[in-house]
């Protein structure tokens, strides 16, 4: 049986020309490359050519670059980084829980306070509430490029222009935007944004943390003056590559093809599902990212969707986005005052094709039909 995979949005298959990059570069002699001997001094040529790569494809200068283990670790550094500038932290309610759950160590320690912002029922926050809640010591705003379940994007330009205005600092988690959507750093004007290789067909284990030049904070791992002093311990110099040449290739014309094919195909999704009885869609249509539907289907528990339509061959996701074993109810959708326990997300990917929505189609109402018959 052929299987469709659309769980994009956790986690995608590794583009071939990173996997070919990250092969060659293993059958050469390398070292450290903090070492000054042939074999280090090789991989340190190496890895700021790949620094230099990954900047231009989110606009940002190579010095402003930071390679972390991937989004959560850079969520975390930007928030611990901040920390000693305020005692206040601004969080939208529909954050990834790599975000709440940072602030909310900081604010258990006694030492922070968070503002939690609403949203409207498509998962959208409000700018004004969001520069609204700032106070005078604001050490950071956090808000997310995009939803990571519904897809709806933020008004991150707003905020970041109200929070420039205020000198306060703002993080962008960008973890669904970079590699779907033209990311542009310097022009955004955000102060950090971070990001993860394996959304978008690079490596796992491997992403970044962008650092607008001139701004100093301070480090989450310390124990050596590695990324120039901005996050110690061994370059993961592989992944590095790797995530290197899932840039390159995107850079030019193919980003944008590859967005017009994923909003192609995630329409095709909310034309069809959206006409079946008892299937609702989640999400801003207007602002909305890419590559995500979130569905809602009344009437039927998650798992069982999950579980049909993986024996069909098809790999979708639901509950929280952010639980790993068990199918958690999403605070997203809560937030957003949905149905927060029925949810099924659909997200494609670079390598996905009509075919794989269209059988998704076809066999989601055999799925949940057969369900509504057992009675759920």
């Amino acid at each position: 049986m052929p299987r469709h995979y659309l769980d994009h949005a956790s986690t995608g298959p590794t583009r071939p020309e990173a996997a070919e990059a990250m092969f060659n570069w293993q059958q050469q002699p390398s070292g450290d490359p903090g070492r000054i001997h042939g074999e280090g001094m090789r991989a340190r040529h190496d890895l700021e050519k790949a620094r230099e790569t990954v900047a231009a494809l989110v606009g940002a200068r190579s010095r402003e670059v930071v390679f972390t283990s991937g989004a959560t670790e850079s969520i975390a550094a930007a928030f611990e980084g901040c920390a000693s500038r305020g005692h206040h932290f601004v969080v939208p309610v529909i954050e990834h829980s790599a975000v709440r759950l940072s602030v909310q160590r900081l604010v258990d320690r006694g030492t922070h306070e968070v503002t939690l912002v609403g949203c409207d029922r498509t998962g959208r926050v409000d700018a004004d509430e969001v520069i609204a809640a700032i106070r005078a010591d604001t050490a950071l705003v956090n808000l997310q490029w995009g939803n990571h379940e519904v897809g709806t994007e933020q008004p991150i330009r707003e905020v970041i222009a109200a929070c420039r205005e205020r000198d306060v600092l703002v993080h962008v988690d960008a973890a669904q935007a970079v590699g779907h959507t033209k990311v542009d750093f310097l022009a955004l004007g955000a102060d950090l944004l971070s990001f993860s290789s394996h959304k978008f067909g690079g490596p796992q284990g491997v992403g970044g943390l962008l650092i607008r030049r001139g701004l100093r904070i301070d480090p989450l791992l310390v124990g050596d003056d590695r990324e120039r002093a901005r996050r110690a311990g061994f370059e993961n110099v592989t992944g590095v590559i790797g995530l290197a040449a899932a840039c390159r290739g995107l850079q030019g014309a193919r980003l944008i093809t590859e967005e017009d094919k994923q909003r192609y195909l995630t329409q095709v999704v909310i034309d069809g599902a959206g006409s079946m009885p008892g299937i609702n869609v989640y999400g801003n249509t207007e602002h909305r990212l890419p590559h995500i539907v979130c569905l809602g289907i009344e009437g039927v528990e998650p798992q069982g969707v999950v579980l049909g339509l993986d024996q069909r061959g098809i790999a979708c996701h639901s509950g929280s986005a952010c639980s790993s074993e068990e199918l958690q109810p999403s605070p997203v959708l809560e937030a957003m005052g949905v149905d927060a326990h029925r949810s099924l997300r659909v997200s494609v990917g670079w390598n996905t094709q009509e075919i794989d929505v269209e059988q998704f189609l076809d066999d989601l109402p055999l799925v949940v039909n057969h369900l509504r018959s057992l009675g759920g």
